[in-house]
Order: C-alpha cells, then sequence, then structure tokens
C-alpha cells in the first residue's frame, strides 16, 4: 500500500487565512444569471426575481468575494444599461457571448443579491470598449455619497447609501485574441495605470486588480506580467491569474497533477512581480488574485457543435454546463490546497462560475437547483480553513505521468487556529486504485482528538466518473471513520481518489 507521513507544527505558519481566498465569480454569460441567479416567475423567486433556492445554496457554500460582471462579457459591457427601471432598460448584443442582453438584472440587483448572500462585490470595470472616464463614472455611482450627477443618480434609483464597493478589477484577459478591445501590455499598462490613479481620486480606499496574462500558455505570459507592471505596479495592489485544467486524452493521473501546474503558475508571476518591484526600487509587494480557476472541459466546448458564433443570437443560451465528477472534485481539492498554500500572496481567489456555467451549483429553469460535487471541497475549506495557514512537511509515495513528474500521490494542505484551538487538514488520495495510508504528526499542534472527519470518493455502485446531474445529492462528502489517533499521531488509510477533511481538536 503506498504511504505519506505529514508533520504538522504551529511555528511553521506561513500566513493568516485570507478570507478573501474563498471567493466565486458571476459573470453575465449563459445561464448564470438569467434561471441561475435571477428568475421571476419560478416557484422559489422572491418578489424582485432572485431564486430563493439559490440563494440558499450560495449561503451554505458562503463564498467571502464574488467577482461580477465578467469575464469576457465586461469588455464590451455599458453599466449604465442595468440601472433605473426595468422598463427603460435597452436590449443590447453582447459580443463575448454572442447572445442578447436584457439588461433586467444589473447592479441594483446584484448589489442586492451579494448583500443577502453576506458577500463582498468585487467588480470589473470596461477597458475593452470603454476607459477611464466611464470607470470613474461607475465608482462615482457606487462609492460616492452624493451631491454628484452619478451618486444622485444612483440615490434616484433606490440606493440612498453608496455600495462601498472596495476591490476593483481593472479590464480583465486584455491580452487574449478573444476579447472586445484586446491590448498590447503597453496599451493596457498605461490604461490601467491611469485609470487607477483617476479611480482613486474618488475614492483613496479602494484595491485595484491589473490583469495578468489570460493564462500560463499564452505567448505573451511573463512578458507580459513585467511589461504591464512597469507601467502601473505602484498603482496597482495585486495581478489576476486566470486557470482551468481538465482530464484530456482520457489520461486522469495527468488530470490529478493539475495542482503542480497552478504552483508552477503562481511561483513564476510572484517571481515576475517581485522582480518589477526590485527594478522599480519600491518597497511595495504585490499580492495576487487568482480570479478565475476551476475545472473546464473546454476542449468539448470546443469540439460539439456549439462554437458560440453559429448559434442564433438569443437571450442566456445555454453555455458550458459541465457536469462535475468525483474525478472533479478531487482536483478541485488539490486547487485548493494549491491556493491555500500560496495565501501569503494569493490572498483573492474566484472559483468560476457560481451557477450554471462551469459551475459549483446548477439549477434548471422552472426546476431545481443543486450542489454540483466540486462545491464540497470548497465548502469544507471555506468553512474549516481558520488562523495559520501551516507549512505542511510531507513525505509521499510519487508518480510521473504526461507533463509531470514526482507527482505526490497525496497532497495536502493544513491550518491552525491559536485562538479556537482548532485545525484543519485537507487530503486528496491521487491514486486511482489503491488506499494510502497516512501518517500525520500532530505534537505541533498539540492535537488531542479528531472532532470529526468525512472524505468523498465513490461509494458502492458508483465510479469516478458519477456526478450529481441526474441524482442532485448522489454524491456528497460522508462520515469517515477509517482513521485512529495516539501519542500525537493521526493515522488514516484514504480511499482511493479521495478528498479528505479532518478537524482536529488542539
Amino acid at each position: 500500500m503506498p504511504t505519506a507521513s505529514l508533520v504538522l507544527d504551529a511555528a511553521y505558519a506561513i500566513a493568516p487565512v485570507p478570507r478573501r481566498l474563498f471567493g466565486t465569480f458571476v459573470e453575465h454569460m449563459g445561464r448564470c444569471v438569467y434561471t441561475g441567479l435571477y428568475e421571476p416567475g419560478h416557484p422559489h423567486a422572491d418578489e424582485t426575481g432572485l431564486r430563493e433556492d439559490v440563494l440558499a445554496l450560495t449561503r451554505e457554500i458562503g463564498p467571502t468575494v464574488v467577482r461580477y460582471p465578467g469575464g469576457n462579457f465586461v469588455s464590451s459591457y455599458r453599466w449604465e444599461d442595468g440601472i433605473g427601471p426595468g422598463v427603460e432598460r435597452p436590449t443590447r448584443l453582447d459580443l463575448a457571448w454572442h447572445s442578447i442582453e436584457t439588461n433586467q438584472f444589473g447592479l441594483h440587483e446584484f448589489a442586492d443579491w451579494a448583500d443577502r448572500v453576506g458577500t463582498e462585490i468585487m467588480l470589473a470595470v470596461n477597458l475593452g470598449t470603454r476607459g477611464l472616464q466611464e470607470a470613474c463614472d461607475l465608482i462615482e455611482y457606487t462609492n460616492h455619497p452624493g451631491g454628484s450627477y452619478w451618486s444622485d443618480r444612483r440615490i434616484a434609483n433606490g440606493a440612498h447609501d453608496p455600495f462601498e464597493i472596495k476591490l476593483w478589477c481593472l479590464g480583465n484577459e486584455m491580452d487574449g485574441p478573444w476579447q472586445v478591445g484586446q491590448k498590447t501590455a503597453y496599451e493596457y499598462g498605461r490604461l490601467a495605470n491611469e485609470t487607477g490613479k483617476a479611480m482613486r481620486l474618488i475614492d483613496s480606499g479602494i484595491e485595484l486588480v491589473a490583469c495578468g496574462s489570460s493564462n500560463s500558455s499564452m505567448p505573451t505570459f511573463g512578458s507580459w506580467e513585467s511589461t504591464v507592471l512597469e507601467h502601473c505596479y505602484e498603482t496597482v495592489d495585486y495581478v489576476s491569474l486566470h486557470s482551468y485544467y481538465e482530464e484530456l486524452d482520457g489520461d486522469p493521473l495527468n488530470f490529478l497533477a493539475s495542482a503542480v501546474d497552478m504552483d508552477n503558475f503562481i511561483d513564476a508571476v510572484i517571481a515576475t512581480s517581485d522582480a518589477v518591484g526590485a527594478k522599480l526600487k519600491s518597497r511595495k509587494r504585490l499580492n495576487l488574485s487568482f480570479d478565475e480557476w476551476n475545472v473546464w472541459y473546454a476542449s468539448r466546448f470546443a469540439a460539439d457543435g456549439q462554437q458560440v458564433r453559429d448559434r442564433p443570437w438569443l437571450p442566456h443560451p445555454r453555455l458550458i454546463e459541465d457536469d462535475y465528477t468525483i474525478t472533479d472534485a478531487v482536483v478541485v481539492g488539490t486547487l485548493l490546497n494549491s491556493l491555500l498554500r500560496h495565501g501569503d500572496r494569493v490572498t483573492v481567489a474566484c472559483q468560476a462560475q457560481l451557477v450554471n456555467v462551469i459551475g459549483l451549483l446548477r439549477s434548471e429553469p422552472d426546476g431545481d437547483a443543486w450542489k454540483q460535487t466540486i462545491a464540497y471541497p470548497f465548502e469544507q475549506m471555506r468553512r474549516l480553513a481558520r488562523g495559520q495557514i501551516l507549512q505542511v512537511i510531507a513525505q509521499s509515495d510519487q508518480y510521473d505521468s504526461a507533463s509531470y513528474t514526482d507527482v505526490p500521490l497525496v497532497d495536502a494542505s493544513a491550518t491552525y487556529d491559536e485562538e479556537t484551538g482548532r485545525a484543519a487538514l485537507f487530503v486528496a488520495n491521487r491514486s486511482l486504485t489503491e488506499p494510502t495510508g497516512l501518517s500525520v504528526d500532530v505534537r505541533g499542534v498539540r492535537a488531542t482528538r479528531v472532532r470529526a472527519s468525512n472524505t468523498l470518493h465513490a461509494q458502492p455502485g458508483q465510479d469516478r466518473h458519477s456526478s450529481n446531474g441526474v441524482s442532485h445529492d448522489a454524491v456528497t462528502p460522508q462520515p469517515f471513520d477509517a482513521h485512529a489517533f495516539s501519542d500525537g499521531r493521526l493515522t488514516a488509510t484514504l480511499p482511493p481518489l479521495s478528498w479528505t477533511v479532518f478537524d482536529i481538536q488542539a
């Protein structure tokens, strides 16, 4: 049987757990907003059209920040279309997703939804077809108390108090050829810097995110970050990262090693950012905002006839509504581990998207809403990861895959909260067929017992491809008792292909 050993010690703390690490993303794309968050006439819709069933599930998974309204959508979006009486709002062509945008859901509706969820808003501005002035108008509308044109428009539209949005994205994936208003690194760096400076003149307390390269496979990756940050390093607080993963060519072991790529991606952006800071002789250190990440079967999207621009112009068509499996959930768990391990620098992260579009949740028009398998690792880590992130000292059997070498069979992250006397351990077993013996030295956190433990893996009658698509709660974490605690050591036998969580009394 493969084995792994871990050491948890409160003396080896990396950083406090950043609460914004557990964010998600809502874009005007497919059915994320319409028939996802918002569906007037649905049996569970309230008087404003918000779906109460989706609201309830969102509160359960508990995102701490939600990025809005895009994504590619934002790069041709006129935010003014989504304010004022619904009957007066224009219908537009959404160029990003070849759809009809009715604008019946806009800034006020989203702010109300976010308030009811109890989450922070991360708002993106359009730096594709628009620019500095429109961004200034928007922040005046959202954050200025009153007595100016745009703030008085907000008050007239029913929001007397400012929305007080403090976290802002300066555009989205601006080096992508698919982006409406694609920019060179020089063009974008200058625009981001000047826009950010002007926005701070309206509200000096905001935090700004500059667009990194759209993903680490872009030919612009690295040089983009370097050039952009040379222009806006002193103005912004974060640089963004985006990455999606999928199983290709029937190679699950390569897919299960995706977090190795995420680790390397994060380390590369940190190195580039710090190099720019050193070159500029700056005493400032930028953090990272990994504000789009998930499992996404993009190759299916490209191959199954759903090419966006071959479709008629329709409101909220079905787009990339992946059904997530047990395998996907284990991979998402390892990606969460990677983000948590880097929580000293990755202090904002958004799993994309919240509902229907590669969603943690799914919903059907006039029908049910439910959690996908990938929602459970997110919900568990958001709930249990408290206090300090620990540097887990780990030894594990390893394997090689098509793209990666020396991949640990067991992937782990951990936290310790001295104030509450609790530790949390998050463990994935990447082995497809074998249980793995786990031994954890927990003397360094003065552990006394395991308060609770559960695991997500294939139950009788299931396999690694099982999902919640048909039976809405077929795949859920189950109580896990294949562990023992004695003399400061936790031992367990991890099921094959599993995500296991330990809540430890310390």
